[in-house]
């Protein structure tokens, strides 16, 4: 009896050990992620709000110019994905390095992605600076429109010379557990990109929208370059990594292999995914302008809505790849958990403030009535889709992500995007002919599709990976 008694406390010991251990691991997650989050939410809502800085203040000078430098935005857009494929990948690595304390092989990893960085935007600067209008008659069919697009694609263009090694920089710090200083400059860059809209605007342009809109394309300018400053001031000051040209010997080409082995299917992903937006929008052009316009307003409210959710995600995603790194498997493990449920209780947040929003925007935007009914429902099926985007955000572009499991984003999006929802918006749209509203939902059912299946596959737990090799110790 004496012994059954022991042998029940030495069972009750250890599982109030085990316990004691998960409350420690939980406020330990805690702390750190509300450390990250905190400031990568602020930098997402900054970002969120550079993007649509131009477009919601040119809506003050008239519903035309919005609806132009929204679809001229598009292109920016496109660009912007690019730097989040090369980011990520970059991101990856940094995160499982940091995890080992590795700064070395870091500073190795900022300057293979930012060639890359260089390399894209430079492309990109010279279509949009050669060829504007022949970009913007994808996006619609409205001469008014080209036009007030163009003027604002050709200006906006300088800024990509300084944005691509900027998001690089910002974007290895942040996964060096860095998100305050991250989210420093690009809050700096977006006060003075406001700033300077608004004299612009208001002071120099008030009633003149072509010249208003090449002004504010070229505050945008401004803005990128005072960023891209502050970032090579600190990294030569107070840096740990610095912006350096590749060193080429043994340890580069492995982890150059490395990189492109984890970026690419990244990369692809977005690109399949902003792609297919992309297309979307192009499909929304071609309806009329009042749905352009009203879509323009959405995707800001909705972009805005859903920062915290992107905080959750890319913190989180920074955490579990410290983790992996020094070979703390389930602790990776436990911490994604967490994450699922954090998404979910959030996601449902960021829909909720869609609906609180609603008075707000509908009072400081002057739109027709036409513009106003559409954007009504588009606002509410915003809601639905806020939920699903944080769970996918965090399992797909977080999680998966973070250990190196890339490829499933890529075909997931591939099979999503281009297979069933672009051909059914299509259509919708032209074969159909549904009402705007019904093929806005059409064009929102992305992210509750891919939901499923993102959810079984981080149940089989193929993303838990330490991606890491040992060039310390071969160095």
């Amino acid at each position: 009896m004496r012994e059954f008694y022991e042998s029940r406390g030495r069972v009750q010991k250890r599982v109030k050990l085990v316990n004691t251990a998960g409350a420690n691991f939980n406020r330990t997650f805690n702390r750190e992620l509300v450390y990250l989050v905190i400031p990568i939410a602020l930098q997402n809502l900054i970002a969120a709000t550079a993007v649509s800085a131009d477009v919601v203040m040119l809506g003050v000078v008239g519903q035309s110019a919005m609806s132009a430098v929204s679809l001229a935005g598009q292109i920016t857009f496109v660009l912007t994905l690019f730097y989040m494929g090369i980011s990520a990948g970059a991101g990856v690595l940094a995160a499982q390095y940091w995890g080992k304390k590795d700064l070395q092989t870091i500073q190795r990893v900022l300057s293979i992605a930012s060639v890359f960085a260089v390399m894209i935007s430079l492309i990109f600067f010279v279509v949009s600076l050669a060829f504007p209008d022949e970009l913007m008659r994808f996006f619609t069919k409205d001469e008014e429109l080209i036009r007030y697009g163009a003027n604002f694609l050709h200006t906006i263009s300088f800024s990509y010379l300084a944005m691509g090694l900027t998001q690089m920089y910002l974007g290895v710090i942040r996964s060096m557990e860095n998100a305050r200083l991250s989210a420093l400059i690009s809050s700096s860059g977006l006060l003075l990109n406001i700033l300077l809209n608004a004299l612009c605007i208001f002071v120099f342009f008030p009633d003149i929208q072509e010249k208003a809109i090449t002004a504010v394309a070229l505050a945008t300018v401004v803005a990128r370059f005072f960023e891209l400053g502050w970032c090579f001031i600190y990294s030569i000051t107070r840096g740990t990594i610095r912006f350096q040209l590749p060193v080429r010997d043994n340890v580069q080409r492995k982890l150059l292999k490395d990189y492109l082995r984890y970026t690419t299917p990244v990369q692809g992903n977005y690109i399949v995914w902003g792609g297919a937006l992309t297309a979307t929008a192009a499909i929304i052009g071609h309806v009329n302008a009042d749905m352009v316009a009203a879509n323009s307003v959405a995707s800001v409210v909705k972009n805005l809505a859903v920062v915290l959710c992107g905080g959750i995600a890319t913190g989180g995603s920074v955490l579990v790849g410290k983790y992996l790194g020094n070979n703390e498997i389930e602790m990776a493990k436990r911490a994604g958990s967490r994450m699922i449920w954090y998404a979910l209780i959030f996601g449902a947040l960021s829909g909720g403030l869609i609906l609180l929003m609603k008075p707000l925007v509908f009072y400081a935007i002057d739109l027709n009535q036409n513009t106003q009914d559409y954007l009504h429902g588009m606002l509410y099926i915003c809601v639905y889709y806020c939920i699903a985007k944080s769970m996918n955000a965090t399992t797909i572009a977080g999680l998966f992500v973070a250990g190196g499991d890339s490829k499933f984003g890529f075909w997931c999006d591939t099979i999503v995007m281009w297979g069933i929802i672009l051909p059914l918006s299509y259509i919708s749209a032209f074969v159909w002919h549904l009402p705007p509203i019904a093929l806005y939902a059409v064009i929102s059912l992305d992210e509750i599709v891919k939901m499923p299946a993102a959810l079984m596959r981080y149940r089989q737990f193929k993303w838990v990976k330490n991606i890491t090799r040992n060039f310390i110790e071969a160095g």
